[in-house]
Formats: C-alpha cells, structure tokens, sequence
C-alpha cells in the first residue's frame, strides 16, 4: 500500500490510504459532468469512495497510483505493435516508457518480425528475429523499473508457425534471461490438430510468406511443455479460440494479449481492469446476491469513467481505446470465499459456484454496460461488433469482464488473489525492495481459535508445511475446507479456469499449479484439457522450478513475530 500514496519532493509519504482512495473516488467521479451537467458527483465520489474503503472493489493498480495526478494514466494493460522498421522501433519504444514509467504492463505480437539470419548467409545485417527485440525492450524494462512502485512486466507472443519458434520456446532456458518478460506461444487448432494427429506443419517467414521447412507438431509440443515444466515459461495462447471471440472483427485481429494473457487486445489498444472481492460477499455463510449486484453496476459505471478520466500515453492509444471502451471487471478473493461457505476448492460444489457467479457477474455488467449506453451511447465500433450481431440495440463496452491475477490489489485488499486457490496457509512473500513478508492466512487463525485447536507450535509446523492435509491436530472438516494450490490436481485447476471463462469476455489468468515430481507428460495432458475445455490460454507451474519465487513456505522457523497471523 505505502508504493501507491503520494510523496513529496523529498520522497515522504504525504497521504494516508483514506486519502488515496478520495483523490481516486473525486477525479473518476467528476467525469460524470461530461455526459450531465448537472450530476451529483459527490454522491458518486461517495459511493466510489466506499467501493474501496470497505474493500468491495478496487481499480487495477495505474488508476489507485495515478488518479488525479498530472500524469493521470490509468490503464494496466496494453498491446503495442513492433516491426522491423526502424522508425517504428523507436516509436514502440516511447511507448514502452511512457507506459511502464506510469506502471502499466505491455504485452506484444513479435509474429510478423521477419526471422533471425544465419550470421555467415547472404543477409548479414537483416532480420534480427523476435528474441532480439524482447531483449531490447527487456533492458528497456530494466532501466524503468516503473519507479520502483511494480516490477516491470512485459509478454512475448509468437505464432507457432514462425521460423524462429524453437529459439523463441527456449528463450528463457537460463532462468536468469528476459527477467521481465514471460512468454506465450500461440498456436492454432490447425496445429493442435496436428499434435494429435502426429503430423508436421510448416513455419512459415511472415515477411515472404514462403515456407521455411516442415516441423513435427509433436516435437514442437514437446518441447513447450519441457520449457514449461523446467521454469513455467511458456504459456499458450489459444488464439483461434480468442478471435472467436473477438467483439470488433471487422476493426482487426487479436494476435496478443497483456502481460498476465487475461487481457487481448488489438494493436494499441489499452484497458483499465478492477475487480470485486468476493471474500466481502458472503453472508451466513451464502452469498449475498444483492450487495454483489449492487457493487458490479456501481464497479462497471467506476470503469467506463476511467475510461474518459484516462490520460493516454499516445493519441493511437486514445484513439484505440476510447473506439472500444473496453472494460476489465472480474473477481478476487473467490478461495476466501469458498473457505466461508465450506466449500473445497476443486470440488464440484465449488465448480458449480463457479457456474453460478460467473452467470451472474456476465449478466449483471451487461445490464449496468446497456444502462449507462442508454445514457451515454454505445462504444463508438458498435456497428459491425459480435453485440450488434447477436442483436442487442446498444451497450456502452465491447468487453465487460476479465479475471486478472490481482497480485497488489488482493493485498491491499486483504484477500486470496484472483481466482486462485490460497498459495498456503502460512507463507513468505518477497516485496519489491527484496523484504521477506511472512503471510498467514487468517481466516485458519481466526478458526483455529475459535475451535481451540490453535498454538505457536502448530502455526510454526504449518509455516514449514504450507499445506494442512498432513497435520492431525487440524480437524479433518478443516483440512477439507482449507486446501492449497499443491494440494488440488491440476484437472481440476483447469475445471476452474475453463468454467470462469465460459461467462468471461476477454480471458482468465490463473496458473495451474502442479507439484514438483511432476513430469512433462503430466505438463502436455494439461495442456491439451485446456484446448478441449475451451480456454483461451494457459500456464503451468511446477513448484520449486525457479529458485527466485515471490512466494514461498517457510523452510524452517525463524522466530518472526508474525508467526501467530497476527
């Protein structure tokens, strides 16, 4: 929390979190006058305000930095278009600063670069090829750091069918390389088809369009899954699936996605995500349906405002965004919230809530989106949109919902990230400045105590431990609730993610967790659930496969004093 308040000149904190969430609730609240006149702002700031106090929804991490500020730039996501030309590599790279310097992520599509030359051929001096451009925009990265307030974040998408696919796959094979980058591999059905099928494709040079040569499609497979397994880079990106999906065809193709693979988005294109915590939405141990509804219209009005508050980094950008209106609503703290009804994450009770939120979440923002269009008008690319075709006569957004991971608003937050089960119930996570936080989670402590099973011994063993399915002391209907990443298969991580996606209109960020006696096949069986499930992407992670992990357990006591949760 400390990164996002305002400092003064001498780099003192000059704001209170009370203060921070007012600055960002006045400036996205007073873009109400430019639609009426005669608005009442301050009783939208009101309500904006108490959105984030109360800790119901918070705004992606930009619009909490940077709201109301002289560089007002709001969006965590973009995708930015890189070629070969000269030129428009330094304009990509302006770009890359202005964004990242105002914390947003960037994502690219280095599937039109033309391939890397043989530096004894005849074209000596041409085609760098797509490695070489992510290590450019990689140091790039390196001497922005985003002012120090979030790690820089970058993703490299190349299409399967590229010549330099097999350099591209194993670009991270050293662990230590393009630390601020991860990767994705798009790949179409044609060649998962082709996988499983046991059949070559071509690569094929996208500047000349002619062949390369022929590939085994198992072989590349293969070789994905290696890499993903050894260091959880890199993801895929099903692309076909994403273009079906795609609301504005006739604007362009999406051949990207941001850096988290929740967000594609055209060429230049930006996006300003928030999500609603769901650990706040339980009550009596149900979900309480109407605070839900009522948050989702009052976060969907929040973000169409950011959309206009937004100070863009290049008139592309505005022009892009400001045609689509896209708008990234999803959820947080949803492994909190199975916890407090009982529920285990995996189950299929908890594939069913799935269900039943992710319903309710689609229909709720597109009935707050079709409001505020009745008001404001629909986004400007309406016509020709999957909306104007599937009949609606108006909606104010081309896309309403996305599942982010959620890493800093969770914290600030007070919950699980994301849709992602609870990492451990006691845990280690390194902060920017390289500061080890021990993390427990509280709502065990809080049951613990009131079932009379807590003490500092137990809570010490945990820490070690991470999981409780071990620990007899735990009641076994605690044990069954209290589930962590390493304790559920990795089928049904993907159920998770494949159901939320079904009500999603852009994509989920969620990593499916697997242990670390896992084994590549294990790697590709998951990869290709993902494909028959209709995801529009996945990662995998393999625990223990980088030494540097933001968060871990703890290997042995320490003697910290936050080892009681308090």
């Amino acid at each position: 929390m400390a990164r996002y308040l305002l400092r003064d000149v001498n780099g003192r904190v000059i704001e209170i979190p009370r203060d921070m969430f007012e600055r960002v609730a006045r400036e996205i609240a007073a873009v109400d006058l430019i639609y009426d006149a005669q608005a009442d702002t301050t009783q939208t700031r009101d309500r904006f305000y108490r959105l984030m106090a109360h800790r119901e929804f918070l705004p992606n991490s930009p619009t909490l930095m940077n709201a109301g500020l002289k560089n007002g730039q709001l969006s965590a996501c973009f995708v930015i278009p890189v070629s070969d030309a000269p030129d428009q590599i330094l304009s990509a790279c302006n770009a890359i600063l202005s964004i990242q310097n105002s914390g947003g992520g960037t994502g690219f599509s280095l599937s039109t670069l033309e391939p890397r030359r043989s530096p004894s051929g005849p074209d000596v001096g041409r085609g760098s090829g797509p490695v070489l451009m992510m290590r450019l925009i990689d140091s790039l990265t390196e001497m922005v750091k985003q002012k120090g307030k979030r790690r820089g974040a970058n993703i490299g998408v190349l299409d399967v069918t590229h010549p330099d696919i097999l350099e591209f796959i194993t670009s991270k094979d050293q662990g230590r390389s393009l630390q601020n980058f991860t990767i994705s591999v798009a790949v179409s059905d044609r060649f998962m088809q082709a996988v499983e099928r046991d059949e070559d494709y071509e690569l094929v040079d996208p500047t000349s369009k002619t062949v390369r040569r022929r590939v085994h499609a198992p072989d590349v497979f293969d070789l994905l899954a290696k890499m993903a397994w050894k260091n959880g880079d890199p993801g895929i990106l099903f692309i076909d699936e994403i273009n079906r999906h795609n609301v504005t065809p006739e604007v362009g193709s999406i051949q990207a996605t941001n850096p988290c693979g929740e967000q594609p988005l055209l060429p230049y294109e930006s996006c300003i995500l928030g999500s609603i915590n769901l650990a706040v939405m339980v009550k009596d141990r149900r979900v309480d349906w109407e605070k839900l509804r009522l948050v989702i219209h009052s976060a969907v009005h929040f973000l169409d405002n950011c959309i206009d508050a937004n100070v863009y980094p290049s008139p592309e950008i505005e022009q892009v965004t400001k045609s689509n209106r896209k708008i990234g609503l999803g959820i947080m703290g949803w492994a909190d919230m199975l916890v407090q009804i009982g529920v285990p994450y995996g189950s299929e009770k908890a594939v069913k809530l799935a269900d039943e939120i992710g319903t309710f979440l689609q229909d709720e923002t597109i009935e707050a989106s079709m409001r505020l269009a009745s008001e404001r008008g629909s986004f400007p690319n309406f016509r020709g949109s999957s909306w104007d075709a599937r009949g609606y006569a108006r909606i104010r957004n081309a896309t309403l919902t996305t599942i982010a991971p959620t890493g800093t608003t969770s914290m600030i937050a007070g919950c699980s990230p994301g849709i992602e089960p609870l990492f451990a119930i006691s845990f280690v996570r390194k902060a920017l400045n390289g500061e080890l936080l021990r993390e427990t989670n509280p709502l065990f402590v809080k049951v613990a105590k009131e079932r009379s099973f807590y003490s500092r011994g137990l809570m010490n063993r945990i820490a070690e431990e991470g999981s409780v399915q071990n620990i007899g002391e735990v009641p076994e209907d605690i044990r069954r609730v209290f589930v962590t990443a390493r304790d559920i298969p990795p089928e049904s991580h993907v159920k998770i993610i494949s159901t939320f996606q079904k009500y999603c209109d852009s994509s989920v960020s969620k990593t499916v967790n697997m242990p670390y006696d896992s084994r590549v096949s294990d790697v590709k069986r998951v990869f290709m659930l993902a494909y028959r499930l209709r995801c529009k992407g996945i990662t995998v992670y393999r625990w223990g496969s980088k030494e540097d992990q933001i968060i871990a357990t703890v290997p042995q006591h320490t003697g910290c004093s936050t080892c009681d949760g308090g």
